[in-house]
C-alpha cells in the first residue's frame, strides 16, 4: 500500500509541473520575450483560463502527502519552512499580477503587474527546481554535530545558504551550486514547455520567434542534463543504483530522451501541438527517472545517525492507507471530468478570449 501511495504522489506531483508548469513558463515568456501589448496579451490569454485550476494539484499533492506519508509532511515543512515562505508569497504575486493588471489602464500600473508576474513566475521555476536539488542531495536530519543528533530524527532546518555555497558540507543550506544547476534545469525546462504551449494556444507574431528560442534553449537543456547527471552521481554515488538492477526502470529515462530530441525539431513540426508533447514527456520522464531512482526513499539523510525518510517509516498506517483510498479515487474522477469539460470549453487557439480585460 505504501509503494501505490508512492505512486500516487509521483502521478500527482508529474501532472502539476506539466500543467502549472506551462504557467510558470509562459509568465517567463511574458517577462523575457514578449515586446509588445499584443504578444503579452496572447501570453495571458493561452493562460487565462487554465492557470488557477492547475494550481489544485499542488494543493491535492500536499493534501496527498499530509495523509499519505505525515511524518515527512511534519518534517519536510519545518525543514523548508523559509522557502516555503517565499513560495507562497511569489504563488500570490504571481496571481495578483494576472488580476489586478487590467483593472487600471494606465501603463505604469501595467508594467508593474506585468514584472510581478514576469519575475514570480521566473523565481518559482528557479525555487521548484532548487527545491528538488534539496530533496535527492538529502538533507542533514537530526541536525546531526560531531555524532550528535540536536533535534529528534525526522527533523532538520535549513537557512538560505550557508557560508561554503557546498551541498556536501555537514551545514547545508537551501541554495548551492547542486541546487542551483537544478534550478536552472527548472527555468530553462518549464521556459521550452510554456513557449511551447503559448505556440499551441495562440497564433501571436510572437510564434515565429519562440519556435528558434525553443531549439537554442534545448541544447543548453540537453546540457545542463547531462551536468546534473554527472554532480548528482558526485554528490549522491548510489543515485543510479535502482536503474542499475532494475532494467525496466530505464522507461523513465527513454520517455524523457524522447521528448528532448523530439524539441530539437520543433522548427519542421507541422501541427503546434507537437511540441507542448514533446515538452511534457520530457517532464514527466526526468520527473519519473527522479523518482525511480530514489525509490523507496522520501527524503535521503545525510548523516549515519538519523535514518532517511522512506516509504515505510514515514507513512500512515494501513488501515487509513486503505480507507483513504476509496475516498482518493472518488476525487480524482471529479478532478479528471473537471479537466476535460474545462480543456473542451477552451480548446483550440485562444487569441480572442481578452483574459484580463475588465
Amino acid at each position: 500500500m505504501e509503494t501505490l501511495w508512492f505512486i500516487i504522489l509521483v502521478v500527482m506531483l508529474a501532472t502539476y509541473i506539466v500543467l502549472d508548469g506551462y504557467d510558470f513558463g509562459a509568465g517567463i515568456v511574458h517577462f523575457l520575450v514578449a515586446n509588445n501589448e499584443a504578444e503579452r496579451k496572447a501570453v495571458t490569454n493561452a493562460i487565462g483560463p487554465f492557470w488557477d485550476a492547475n494550481e489544485v494539484w499542488l494543493i491535492a499533492a500536499g493534501g496527498v502527502l499530509f495523509f499519505a506519508f505525515p511524518t515527512l509532511y511534519a518534517s519536510s515543512f519545518s525543514g523548508f519552512y523559509l522557502p516555503l515562505m517565499l513560495v507562497l508569497w511569489l504563488l500570490i504575486f504571481r496571481a495578483v499580477g494576472l488580476e489586478l493588471r487590467g483593472q487600471v489602464h494606465n501603463r505604469l500600473w501595467e508594467r508593474l503587474w506585468d514584472r510581478a508576474f514576469g519575475m514570480a513566475s521566473l523565481l518559482l521555476a528557479l525555487f521548484f527546481g532548487a527545491a528538488l536539488g534539496n530533496v535527492v542531495r538529502g538533507v542533514n536530519l537530526g541536525v546531526v554535530e560531531n555524532g550528535v543528533a540536536q533535534q529528534e530524527a525526522p527533523y532538520f532546518f535549513l537557512p538560505l545558504w550557508n557560508p561554503t555555497f557546498d551541498p556536501l558540507a555537514e551545514h547545508q543550506g537551501i541554495i548551492d551550486w547542486f541546487t542551483l544547476v537544478l534550478g536552472l534545469v527548472s527555468v530553462i525546462t518549464l521556459t521550452i514547455h510554456g513557449a511551447n504551449w503559448i505556440i499551441l494556444k495562440s497564433n501571436s507574431t510572437i510564434n515565429r520567434r519562440l519556435r528558434p528560442l525553443i531549439f537554442k534553449l534545448n541544447g543548453v537543456l540537453l546540457f545542463l542534463v547531462l551536468l546534473s547527471a554527472a554532480l548528482w552521481y558526485y554528490v549522491k554515488p548510489i543515485a543510479f543504483t535502482n536503474l542499475e538492477e532494475h532494467f525496466w526502470l530505464w522507461i523513465f529515462p527513454i520517455i524523457g530522451l524522447t521528448g528532448l530530441i523530439g524539441q530539437f525539431n520543433i522548427k519542421r513540426f507541422k501541427r503546434d501541438g507537437t511540441g507542448f508533447v514533446c515538452s511534457s514527456l520530457f517532464i514527466v520522464g526526468s520527473f519519473g527517472t527522479t523518482a525511480a531512482s530514489m525509490y523507496p526513499v522520501l527524503l535521503p539523510s545525510t548523516n549515519s545517525v538519523s535514518p532517511s525518510l522512506t516509504i515505510y517509516n514515514a507513512s500512515a498506517n494501513e488501515y487509513g492507507l486503505t480507507v483513504g483510498l476509496v475516498w482518493f479515487i472518488i476525487a480524482a474522477v471529479l478532478v479528471i471530468v473537471y479537466f476535460i469539460i474545462q480543456f473542451r470549453v477552451f480548446k483550440g487557439k485562444l487569441d480572442e478570449l481578452d483574459y484580463g480585460g475588465h
